[in-house]
Protein backbone atom coordinates (compact mmCIF):
# COMPACT_ATOMS: atom_id res chain seq x y z
CA UNK A 1 0.00 0.00 0.00
CA UNK A 2 1.05 3.49 -0.73
CA UNK A 3 0.84 4.30 3.29
CA UNK A 4 3.62 1.85 3.94
CA UNK A 5 5.75 3.29 1.06
CA UNK A 6 4.52 0.94 -1.22
CA UNK A 7 2.97 1.69 -4.93
CA UNK A 8 -0.54 0.47 -4.56
CA UNK A 9 -0.30 -2.24 -7.47
CA UNK A 10 -2.69 -4.48 -5.87
CA UNK A 11 -3.00 -8.04 -6.16
CA UNK A 12 -2.77 -9.15 -9.73
CA UNK A 13 0.81 -7.22 -9.44
CA UNK A 14 1.39 -9.19 -5.91
CA UNK A 15 0.38 -12.88 -7.81
CA UNK A 16 2.39 -12.07 -11.28
CA UNK A 17 5.17 -11.22 -9.33
CA UNK A 18 5.65 -13.82 -6.89
CA UNK A 19 4.82 -16.49 -9.49
CA UNK A 20 7.45 -14.67 -11.53
CA UNK A 21 10.13 -14.97 -8.96
CA UNK A 22 9.36 -18.57 -8.09
CA UNK A 23 9.86 -19.45 -11.87
CA UNK A 24 13.09 -17.80 -12.14
CA UNK A 25 14.85 -19.00 -9.21
CA UNK A 26 13.10 -22.00 -8.74
CA UNK A 27 13.69 -24.50 -5.15
CA UNK A 28 17.46 -23.77 -4.66
CA UNK A 29 17.51 -19.97 -4.70
CA UNK A 30 15.42 -19.99 -1.59
CA UNK A 31 16.41 -16.08 -0.99
CA UNK A 32 13.99 -15.26 -3.43
CA UNK A 33 11.12 -14.81 -0.81
CA UNK A 34 12.43 -11.88 0.62
CA UNK A 35 12.93 -10.15 -2.76
CA UNK A 36 9.32 -8.54 -2.40
CA UNK A 37 7.39 -7.60 0.13
CA UNK A 38 5.90 -10.87 1.81
CA UNK A 39 2.67 -10.99 3.22
CA UNK A 40 4.04 -12.66 6.41
CA UNK A 41 7.31 -11.52 6.65
CA UNK A 42 6.64 -7.63 5.73
CA UNK A 43 6.48 -4.98 4.90
CA UNK A 44 2.77 -6.52 4.46
CA UNK A 45 -0.86 -4.82 3.96
CA UNK A 46 -1.39 -5.71 7.74
CA UNK A 47 0.84 -2.99 8.79
CA UNK A 48 -1.15 -0.74 7.45
CA UNK A 49 -3.86 -1.74 10.86
CA UNK A 50 -1.49 -0.50 13.13
CA UNK A 51 -0.81 2.33 14.76
CA UNK A 52 1.39 5.78 14.08
CA UNK A 53 3.68 4.56 17.09
CA UNK A 54 4.00 1.46 15.63
CA UNK A 55 4.35 2.12 12.20
CA UNK A 56 6.97 4.72 12.86
CA UNK A 57 9.20 2.18 15.22
CA UNK A 58 8.99 -0.42 12.99
CA UNK A 59 8.45 0.47 9.41
CA UNK A 60 11.80 2.23 8.10
CA UNK A 61 13.86 -0.70 8.90
CA UNK A 62 11.39 -3.63 7.37
CA UNK A 63 11.21 -1.67 4.21
CA UNK A 64 15.21 -1.36 4.27
CA UNK A 65 14.62 -5.15 4.58
CA UNK A 66 17.07 -4.97 7.55
CA UNK A 67 13.79 -6.51 10.01
CA UNK A 68 10.87 -8.93 9.10
CA UNK A 69 8.28 -10.34 11.13
CA UNK A 70 6.22 -13.35 11.63
CA UNK A 71 2.20 -13.80 11.72
CA UNK A 72 1.39 -15.86 15.24
CA UNK A 73 -1.77 -17.40 13.97
CA UNK A 74 -1.49 -21.24 14.57
CA UNK A 75 -1.54 -23.08 17.75
CA UNK A 76 -1.26 -26.58 18.84
CA UNK A 77 -5.24 -26.87 18.91
CA UNK A 78 -5.93 -24.66 16.86
CA UNK A 79 -4.94 -25.09 13.17
CA UNK A 80 -7.41 -25.51 10.78
CA UNK A 81 -10.11 -24.40 13.37
CA UNK A 82 -8.55 -21.19 14.01
CA UNK A 83 -10.89 -20.13 16.34
CA UNK A 84 -10.16 -22.53 19.10
CA UNK A 85 -7.26 -20.44 19.93
CA UNK A 86 -6.04 -20.62 23.37
CA UNK A 87 -3.51 -18.04 23.83
CA UNK A 88 -4.63 -15.31 25.95
CA UNK A 89 -4.11 -11.25 26.59
CA UNK A 90 -5.51 -10.35 30.38
CA UNK A 91 -5.73 -6.89 30.84
CA UNK A 92 -2.94 -5.31 33.05
CA UNK A 93 -3.19 -1.48 33.91
CA UNK A 94 -3.28 0.45 30.34
CA UNK A 95 -1.95 -2.77 28.47
CA UNK A 96 -2.48 -6.58 28.49
CA UNK A 97 -0.35 -9.89 29.66
CA UNK A 98 -0.01 -12.50 26.64
CA UNK A 99 0.24 -16.11 27.63
CA UNK A 100 -0.17 -18.89 25.10
CA UNK A 101 1.40 -21.23 22.83
CA UNK A 102 2.03 -20.49 19.04
CA UNK A 103 3.25 -23.23 15.99
CA UNK A 104 4.01 -23.51 12.61
CA UNK A 105 4.78 -19.61 13.06
CA UNK A 106 6.82 -19.52 9.45
CA UNK A 107 10.26 -17.11 9.70
CA UNK A 108 9.39 -16.79 13.70
CA UNK A 109 13.50 -18.04 14.24
CA UNK A 110 14.75 -14.97 12.36
CA UNK A 111 12.29 -12.28 13.03
CA UNK A 112 12.12 -9.20 14.46
CA UNK A 113 8.91 -8.72 14.97
CA UNK A 114 5.45 -11.72 15.58
CA UNK A 115 1.32 -10.56 14.96
CA UNK A 116 0.43 -12.02 17.67
CA UNK A 117 -3.60 -13.24 18.24
CA UNK A 118 -4.82 -13.55 21.51
CA UNK A 119 -8.77 -13.76 23.13
CA UNK A 120 -9.22 -10.83 24.71
CA UNK A 121 -13.17 -11.17 25.18
CA UNK A 122 -13.61 -15.01 26.37
CA UNK A 123 -17.42 -14.58 25.95
CA UNK A 124 -17.38 -13.21 22.72
CA UNK A 125 -14.79 -15.23 21.53
CA UNK A 126 -17.07 -18.47 22.82
CA UNK A 127 -19.63 -16.99 20.64
CA UNK A 128 -18.06 -16.44 17.62
CA UNK A 129 -18.56 -13.10 17.42
CA UNK A 130 -15.42 -11.33 17.87
CA UNK A 131 -13.34 -11.34 21.31
CA UNK A 132 -9.82 -11.88 19.37
CA UNK A 133 -7.44 -8.82 19.15
CA UNK A 134 -3.75 -8.70 17.02
CA UNK A 135 -0.79 -7.30 18.94
CA UNK A 136 2.58 -6.26 17.50
CA UNK A 137 5.20 -8.04 20.00
CA UNK A 138 9.13 -7.86 19.47
CA UNK A 139 10.53 -11.18 19.83
CA UNK A 140 12.76 -10.37 21.73
CA UNK A 141 10.34 -8.88 24.57
CA UNK A 142 10.68 -10.88 27.99
CA UNK A 143 8.32 -13.95 28.12
CA UNK A 144 8.68 -14.51 24.55
CA UNK A 145 10.68 -17.65 23.66
CA UNK A 146 11.58 -19.67 20.68
CA UNK A 147 11.18 -23.25 22.48
CA UNK A 148 11.88 -25.22 19.35
CA UNK A 149 12.83 -25.60 15.76
CA UNK A 150 9.82 -27.28 13.95
CA UNK A 151 12.19 -30.05 11.64
CA UNK A 152 10.08 -31.28 8.58
CA UNK A 153 11.03 -34.05 5.95
CA UNK A 154 14.26 -35.59 7.85
CA UNK A 155 16.15 -31.90 7.81
CA UNK A 156 18.39 -30.83 10.08
CA UNK A 157 16.44 -27.07 10.50
CA UNK A 158 13.77 -25.00 9.58
CA UNK A 159 11.42 -21.89 9.01
CA UNK A 160 9.19 -22.97 11.24
CA UNK A 161 9.18 -22.95 14.80
CA UNK A 162 6.97 -23.44 18.53
CA UNK A 163 6.69 -20.31 20.32
CA UNK A 164 6.27 -19.89 24.10
CA UNK A 165 4.95 -16.42 25.62
CA UNK A 166 4.74 -16.43 29.60
CA UNK A 167 2.94 -12.88 30.27
CA UNK A 168 4.38 -11.18 27.58
CA UNK A 169 4.05 -7.22 28.23
CA UNK A 170 2.02 -5.30 25.18
CA UNK A 171 1.02 -1.50 25.65
CA UNK A 172 -1.42 -0.13 23.83
CA UNK A 173 0.11 1.40 20.68
CA UNK A 174 0.91 -2.14 20.79
CA UNK A 175 -2.97 -3.18 19.10
CA UNK A 176 -3.10 -3.88 15.29
CA UNK A 177 -6.50 -2.80 14.36
CA UNK A 178 -9.54 -2.76 16.85
CA UNK A 179 -9.74 -4.68 20.20
CA UNK A 180 -11.48 -7.60 19.70
CA UNK A 181 -11.99 -7.35 16.04
CA UNK A 182 -8.46 -9.71 15.44
CA UNK A 183 -9.73 -12.20 13.74
CA UNK A 184 -10.43 -9.96 10.74
CA UNK A 185 -6.92 -9.27 10.07
CA UNK A 186 -5.88 -13.01 10.35
CA UNK A 187 -8.46 -13.78 7.70
CA UNK A 188 -7.01 -11.24 5.69
CA UNK A 189 -3.82 -12.12 6.31
CA UNK A 190 -4.80 -15.89 5.24
CA UNK A 191 -6.37 -14.36 2.05
CA UNK A 192 -3.03 -13.17 1.32
CA UNK A 193 -1.28 -16.03 1.77
CA UNK A 194 -3.56 -18.01 -0.41
CA UNK A 195 -2.80 -15.63 -2.80
CA UNK A 196 0.97 -15.92 -2.64
CA UNK A 197 0.64 -19.95 -2.32
CA UNK A 198 -0.85 -20.13 -5.37
CA UNK A 199 1.45 -18.08 -7.13
CA UNK A 200 4.25 -19.81 -5.81
CA UNK A 201 2.58 -23.40 -6.46
CA UNK A 202 2.28 -22.00 -10.54
CA UNK A 203 5.81 -20.24 -10.59
CA UNK A 204 7.87 -23.48 -8.98
CA UNK A 205 5.32 -25.97 -11.41
CA UNK A 206 7.07 -23.70 -14.27
CA UNK A 207 10.53 -24.24 -13.23
CA UNK A 208 10.01 -27.91 -13.27
CA UNK A 209 8.30 -27.94 -16.10
CA UNK A 210 11.11 -26.43 -18.36
CA UNK A 211 13.46 -28.44 -16.55
CA UNK A 212 11.55 -32.16 -17.60
CA UNK A 213 11.06 -31.22 -20.75
CA UNK A 214 14.11 -30.15 -21.65
CA UNK A 215 16.05 -33.23 -20.18
CA UNK A 216 12.90 -35.39 -22.08
CA UNK A 217 14.50 -33.93 -25.38
CA UNK A 218 18.36 -34.81 -24.71
CA UNK A 219 17.72 -37.79 -22.56
CA UNK A 220 18.21 -40.83 -24.66
CA UNK A 221 17.26 -44.68 -23.85
CA UNK A 222 16.72 -47.77 -26.60
CA UNK A 223 18.17 -45.77 -29.37
CA UNK A 224 15.89 -42.32 -28.59
CA UNK A 225 15.00 -39.19 -26.88
CA UNK A 226 12.65 -39.94 -24.37
CA UNK A 227 11.04 -37.20 -25.27
CA UNK A 228 9.48 -40.07 -27.98
CA UNK A 229 7.23 -41.82 -25.03
CA UNK A 230 4.31 -41.22 -24.43
CA UNK A 231 4.31 -42.30 -21.02
CA UNK A 232 7.15 -40.01 -20.50
CA UNK A 233 5.90 -36.89 -22.26
CA UNK A 234 1.98 -37.15 -21.85
CA UNK A 235 2.32 -36.71 -17.83
CA UNK A 236 4.22 -33.24 -18.87
CA UNK A 237 1.48 -32.48 -20.92
CA UNK A 238 -1.05 -32.82 -18.86
CA UNK A 239 0.46 -31.01 -16.12
CA UNK A 240 1.41 -28.33 -18.30
CA UNK A 241 -2.31 -28.29 -19.35
CA UNK A 242 -3.36 -27.88 -15.59
CA UNK A 243 -0.73 -25.25 -14.74
CA UNK A 244 -1.74 -23.04 -17.45
CA UNK A 245 -5.54 -23.81 -15.95
CA UNK A 246 -3.99 -22.56 -12.43
CA UNK A 247 -2.28 -19.59 -13.38
CA UNK A 248 -5.30 -18.45 -15.15
CA UNK A 249 -7.44 -19.14 -11.74
CA UNK A 250 -4.80 -16.87 -10.31
CA UNK A 251 -5.16 -13.91 -12.66
CA UNK A 252 -8.97 -14.45 -12.15
CA UNK A 253 -9.04 -14.21 -8.48
CA UNK A 254 -7.11 -11.91 -8.47
CA UNK A 255 -8.78 -9.27 -10.66
CA UNK A 256 -12.03 -9.94 -8.39
CA UNK A 257 -10.10 -8.49 -5.79
CA UNK A 258 -8.55 -5.97 -7.57
CA UNK A 259 -12.43 -4.96 -8.34
CA UNK A 260 -12.90 -4.87 -4.17
CA UNK A 261 -15.05 -8.27 -4.34
CA UNK A 262 -14.28 -11.03 -1.75
CA UNK A 263 -13.55 -13.51 -4.18
CA UNK A 264 -13.75 -16.02 -1.18
CA UNK A 265 -14.92 -19.38 -3.55
CA UNK A 266 -12.86 -17.91 -6.18
CA UNK A 267 -9.45 -17.96 -3.99
CA UNK A 268 -10.36 -20.92 -2.56
CA UNK A 269 -10.80 -22.71 -5.36
CA UNK A 270 -7.82 -21.30 -6.91
CA UNK A 271 -5.20 -22.17 -4.46
CA UNK A 272 -6.63 -25.77 -3.56
CA UNK A 273 -6.19 -26.26 -7.51
CA UNK A 274 -2.77 -24.81 -7.73
CA UNK A 275 -1.12 -26.35 -5.33
CA UNK A 276 -2.09 -29.51 -6.15
CA UNK A 277 -1.54 -29.21 -9.76
CA UNK A 278 1.68 -27.95 -8.61
CA UNK A 279 3.10 -30.83 -6.66
CA UNK A 280 1.79 -33.42 -8.90
CA UNK A 281 3.69 -31.27 -12.07
CA UNK A 282 7.14 -31.56 -9.58
CA UNK A 283 6.40 -35.50 -9.16
CA UNK A 284 5.94 -36.08 -12.83
CA UNK A 285 8.92 -33.88 -13.11
CA UNK A 286 11.13 -35.89 -10.29
CA UNK A 287 9.89 -39.22 -12.53
CA UNK A 288 10.94 -37.91 -16.05
CA UNK A 289 14.79 -37.89 -14.23
CA UNK A 290 14.53 -41.35 -12.66
CA UNK A 291 17.02 -41.91 -10.17
CA UNK A 292 18.56 -38.30 -11.11
CA UNK A 293 15.57 -36.80 -9.75
CA UNK A 294 15.80 -37.23 -5.99
CA UNK A 295 19.65 -35.77 -5.89
CA UNK A 296 20.19 -32.45 -4.13
CA UNK A 297 22.04 -31.37 -7.47
CA UNK A 298 18.71 -30.95 -9.00
CA UNK A 299 16.44 -29.06 -5.98
CA UNK A 300 13.43 -30.96 -7.02
CA UNK A 301 12.92 -32.89 -3.71
CA UNK A 302 13.28 -29.15 -2.28
CA UNK A 303 10.62 -27.49 -4.89
CA UNK A 304 8.25 -31.03 -3.93
CA UNK A 305 8.73 -30.42 -0.09
CA UNK A 306 7.55 -27.02 -0.51
CA UNK A 307 4.70 -27.45 -2.42
CA UNK A 308 3.67 -30.63 -0.30
CA UNK A 309 3.42 -28.05 2.36
CA UNK A 310 1.87 -25.73 1.06
CA UNK A 311 -1.49 -27.95 0.54
CA UNK A 312 -2.03 -27.26 4.41
CA UNK A 313 -0.20 -23.92 4.81
CA UNK A 314 -3.42 -21.21 4.90
CA UNK A 315 -6.18 -23.58 4.30
CA UNK A 316 -6.28 -27.19 3.81
CA UNK A 317 -7.46 -28.42 0.85
CA UNK A 318 -10.25 -30.23 2.35
CA UNK A 319 -11.27 -26.36 4.11
CA UNK A 320 -11.26 -24.80 1.25
CA UNK A 321 -13.65 -27.50 -0.82
CA UNK A 322 -15.59 -26.51 3.04
CA UNK A 323 -15.65 -22.94 1.86
CA UNK A 324 -16.34 -23.82 -1.86
CA UNK A 325 -19.45 -25.69 -1.04
CA UNK A 326 -20.86 -23.24 1.58
CA UNK A 327 -20.52 -20.43 -0.58
CA UNK A 328 -22.36 -22.19 -3.44
CA UNK A 329 -25.31 -23.91 -1.23
CA UNK A 330 -25.56 -20.22 -0.01
CA UNK A 331 -25.86 -18.88 -3.75
CA UNK A 332 -22.83 -18.04 -5.59
CA UNK A 333 -23.41 -20.03 -8.32
CA UNK A 334 -20.78 -18.14 -10.93
CA UNK A 335 -18.54 -20.14 -12.77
Amino acid sequence: PESLGGAEMGSLAYYAAWERIFHTCGAHNWLCVYAISHWAFGPSPVLTKVTDRARDEILEDMMAGKTSMCFGLSEPGAGSDAAMLKTRATPEGDGWLISGRKIWTTNSPQAEYCIVFAITNPEKATKKQGGISAFLVPTNSPGFQIESIVKMHGEIGGDESAIVLDNVRVEPWQLVGELDRGFDIALYGVSLGRVYNSARAVGTARWGLDIGFDYAAKREAFGKTISEYQGVTFPLAESATEIHAAHLLGINSCMLLDQGKLAIKELSMCKAYSVQVGVRAIDRVIQTHGAMGFTNEMGLMDAYHALRVINVADGTNEILYKTIVQRMLKGDMDL
